[in-house]
């Protein structure tokens, strides 16, 4: 099993920045399996959405909205992910959960974080 475990939200005004992280830790075999790390970020009556994704050879994939914006980065070492995020703005208001996913058994197997409140004001 894998525990993913986030840290840094909290409350920011409009244009300021915030630094997430999320580490994982468990199984040390389950942990080397992983590949994706990231965050997804879910607004109140909102779904779920991606924010960013980093593999474990560095390539990320962002959505559209937070390109130029904010920036995922991967600590292998640490079996940790960061999410720089600059220019924040009232609408990025959300929780933020760490994903991870990798092999497990014959298939894959996501893994979530219990999320950290990000609030910007305006």
């Amino acid at each position: 099993q894998v525990q993913l475990v986030e840290s840094g939200g909290g409350l920011v005004q409009a244009g300021g920045s915030l630094r997430l992280s999320c580490a994982a830790s468990g199984n040390i075999f389950t942990i080397n399996a992983i590949n994706a790390m990231g965050w997804y970020r879910q607004a109140p009556r909102q779904q779920r959405e991606l924010v960013a994704v980093i593999t474990s050879g560095g390539s990320t994939n962002y959505a559209d909205s937070m390109k130029g914006r904010f920036t995922v980065s991967r600590d292998n070492a640490k079996s940790t992910v960061y999410l720089q995020m600059n220019s924040l703005k009232p609408e990025d208001t959300a929780v933020y959960y760490c994903y991870a996913n990798g092999h497990y058994g014959s298939g894959y197997r996501d893994y979530w974080g219990q999320g950290t409140q990000v609030t910007v004001s305006a």
